[in-house]
Formats: structure tokens, C-alpha cells, sequence
């Protein structure tokens, strides 16, 4: 950001700047005859004090602003700079209306989602629609705005025609502060058409095709070094979430099928290179790997943890674990997928959990936090709708590998592209 200069010349008789006010030069009015009043040398006496510290602080703001990154200015000092600018609302979220233009080109149409992060506005940019996601005026969002352009950038460099199903990134722009990101206009969440359906589960020919992209897309994350570290219903999108009306008559039930399950792969905020430091805990809770929850360390494994995850919830409408508590995490994976390994026990510093090398969990058959996890999770096998059916069997094979505890034992992405389950549908998703 410009600052104004420093005038050069100072009085001789003080190092302290002349009244910017002043059209004579200090020389000139050291050698002026004209007598001051007692009340006039008092407020001149005043006005230089005034400039002086106003100078002073100008150069400390200076000496602290030339230590920070010249690639990155914080959003505090951007928003700080547009103080005509657009207004924050009490949670800095960008205040806006139906029908305001943003960067002289997005004319907002709707609010379609809000998060943490910020809102993303359904805008008309000339004749087209597209969604403009609007970060917070908030320091740490603004950077991990930052990140994601990056990681987008990286994503458009390297598959230009997007065959891997990552969302197209159309433009971003700082406006006053708040960090703009503008993307291809695209459907419903795979979760929002799943609230929408009734938690109906997806037909087996769909969880096969939004598995297969998914996994797709996962895996040029991982050959180009990106973790996405944030897989999860709500960030893959339907291009299209256009469906029929059918009525099942084994269920006794209408449901919406969807025409096109073709994806795209969104929201890069929590992306990390294989090589930047780690942060301890990633993941939206219920898609956590245990490496994650045990705090051993984690790579793109957690990805594929995730994966397999939301490949459960597919198939059954429901959420695997569905819990906001370590400990009930931890004693709903053991009842589903079995023991924990030793020595991801013994590693592990989160010692509370655990008591003699098993986990330190009330087994008591009346106790009221086992009695509701078993009431809500069974051994992972006994979910399988049809256990003679072979799609339905590779399905779970597939799953259990996804779900191994030994991130180092868990199926990677590029091997589940070949996995059986898809033979059916590969040649018509396989990136060519």
C-alpha cells in the first residue's frame, strides 16, 4: 500500500517536519518578521507536536509492514485500505443485497450456501451463471483462500481440459478485503440430494459411478503431491442434479433418481502439498482416519480413509460414524471394523483412551453410551443389502481395504481404479 512521503525539509531548530499546511520553506520563515502572539506559538507548537506523531507512527506502521511476506498481504491490512469499501457484518461476512454488483462485473443473484469460510453467491457474470465464493474478512481464511487458488492453479496447469472431475476455477480477485473465488455453476451436493431423497441410498450403478470419479480425482490430487484433507458429500457436487420421480415398490416409497451422476470435486481450502508441514487434526469428523484421531501423523492415506467412508454412506444413506466424540469415535470403529493394531496403540501419546493395550471403553451391556452404539453401528459385513450378489460383495471387499486401520496397509487410489467393482463401468468413466 502507498503512503504519502515525508516532506525533506525539517526546521533547523527542531528535527520535527513542518505543518504540511506550510506553503514557505523553513529557511524562509526562520528570517520572518512577521510577531506571533503568545495564543499563535502555542497552537503552531501544537501543530508541529501533532505531525511529529503522526510521522512516527506512519514509520512504525512502515518498519512492521517491510518484515511481513511480499507475497502475501494480510486481510486485516487489505480491508484496512478500503475503509469506503463494502461493510462486514458482525461475523465479517461481506454485508450485500439481491441485485448488488460485485468487482464491477458479478451481479448477485442468491445466497446457495454459508460456511465457516464465507458464502458462495449465485451471480450473473454477462450472460452466464456462476458461483462467487466470498471468504471472510478474516486473517486465517484469507490465507487459506490463498492456498486454494494455488492448489487450483496447480489443478488447471495440470489437467487443463479438467478430465479429473476438479472444479474449474473461472477467476478470483480481492474486493476490499474479502478474497473472491468464482467457479463453474454446478448442482446439488451429493449429500444435499441425499437429505433431499429422504436418506434414500444411492442405485448400485450410482455409487459405482460417483465412487469411480471420486476415486479419479483423488488420485491425480495424489500424483500431482495434494492431499485434500476434506473429503466428504458436501464437497462433490452433481454437474447436473436433475432426476425422475420413481416409486419403489419393494420400499413402498417415491424416490428421485438422479439423470447424470457426474461430479466434480470442490472446495481445495484444506489442501496441503505433500511436502508443507502438517497440521494435527484434518477431516470433517465423521470421514477421520484413526492415524488422525491417535495424532501419529498422517499423508494422503487419510484421503482414501475418507474415500471409503463416504462409499458406505452412498450405499446406505447413513454416515458410518455418526458421533462428535474421540472416545465414542474410537469404541464405534472398534465395534465395526474390529481391534486396533498394537503398535498404533502403543505409538500413540492420546493414552487416555486406552488401558492395557485395549481401548478403556464400558462394555457393560446396560451402560447407555453402549447400548446407543449399538443400536446405531453393526460389524461393517452385516450392512451388505445383498450378501449373494457379487457387486454387492466386491463393494464391502473394496470398503474394508479403503478402511484399514495401517494407513501403510490401505489400498491406495490408483490401485482401486483397477479393482473389479468397476469393471462394469470403467471404459465409460476412464480418463482417456
Amino acid at each position: 500500500m502507498g503512503r504519502s512521503r515525508r516532506s525533506k525539509h525539517r526546521c533547523r531548530s527542531r528535527s520535527v517536519e513542518c505543518s504540511p499546511n506550510s506553503l514557505s520553506s523553513p529557511r524562509k520563515r526562520k528570517h520572518s518578521s512577521v510577531k506571533l502572539t503568545n495564543g499563535e506559538r502555542h497552537e503552531r507548537r501544537r501543530d508541529k507536536g501533532k505531525y511529529s506523531r503522526s510521522n512516527c507512527k506512519r514509520q512504525r506502521t512502515r518498519s512492521r509492514s517491510s518484515k511481513s511476506s511480499k507475497s502475501y498481504v494480510s486481510s486485516e491490512e487489505s480491508f484496512k485500505s478500503y475503509k469506503s469499501g463494502p461493510r462486514a457484518d458482525a461475523d465479517n461476512h461481506l454485508v450485500y443485497r439481491t441485485g448488488d454488483t460485485i468487482h464491477g462485473r458479478y451481479q448477485i443473484l442468491d445466497t446457495i450456501g454459508e460456511g465457516t469460510f464465507g458464502k458462495v453467491l449465485l451471480c450473473r457474470d454477462k450472460e452466464e451463471k456462476v458461483a462467487l465464493k466470498v471468504i471472510k474478512r478474516v486473517d486465517k481464511y484469507f490465507r487459506s483462500a490463498k492456498i486454494e487458488i494455488n492448489v487450483l492453479k496447480e489443478i488447471l496447469k495440470k489437467d487443463s481440459k479438467l478430465r479429473h472431475r476438479c472444479v474449474r476455477m473461472l477467476d478470483h480477485f480481492d474486493y476490499h478485503g474479502f478474497m473472491c473465488l468464482s467457479f463453474e455453476y454446478l448442482g446439488t451436493s451429493v449429500y444435499e440430494f441425499l437429505k433431499g431423497n429422504n436418506y434414500n441410498p444411492y442405485p448400485m450403478s450410482h455409487v459405482k459411478a460417483i465412487s469411480y470419479q471420486l476415486i479419479d480425482a483423488v488420485a491425480f490430487l495424489h500424483n500431482i503431491g495434494v492431499v485434500h484433507t476434506d473429503l466428504k458429500p458436501e464437497n462433490i457436487l452433481f454437474v447436473s442434479s436433475d432426476s425422475d420421480l420413481y416409486y419403489n415398490t419393494t420400499m413402498d416409497r417415491d424416490e428421485k433418481i438422479l439423470r447424470s451422476p457426474e461430479i466434480r470435486l470442490i472446495d481445495f481450502g484444506s489442501a496441503t502439498y505433500f511436502e508443507d508441514s502438517h497440521s494435527t487434526i484434518v477431516s470433517t469428523r465423521h470421514y477421520r482416519a484413526l492415524e488422525v484421531i491417535l495424532e501419529l501423523g498422517w499423508d494422503e492415506k487419510c484421503d482414501n480413509w475418507s474415500v471409503g467412508g463416504i462409499m458406505f454412506e452412498l450405499y446406505t444413506g447413513d454416515a458410518l460414524f455418526q458421533t462428535h466424540d474421540n472416545f465414542e469415535h474410537l469404541a464405534m470403529m472398534k465395534y465395526i471394523l474390529g481391534d486396533f493394531p498394537e503398535d498404533m496403540i502403543k505409538r500413540t501419546k492420546k493414552r487416555k483412551y486406552f488401558r492395557r493395550g485395549d481401548l478403556d471403553w464400558d462394555y457393560d451391556e446396560d451402560s447407555t453410551s453402549n447400548c446407543r452404539i449399538k443400536s446405531m453401528c453393526r460389524p461393517l459385513r452385516d450392512c451388505m443389502i445383498r450378501k449373494t450378489d457379487q457387486d454387492h460383495i466386491n463393494l464391502f471387499e473394496l470398503v474394508e481395504r479403503l478402511l484399514n486401520y495401517d494407513p501403510e496397509k490401505r489400498v491406495s487410489m490408483r490401485r482401486c481404479l483397477k479393482h473389479t467393482f468397476f469393471d462394469s463401468i470403467r471404459e465409460i468413466y476412464q480418463v482417456r
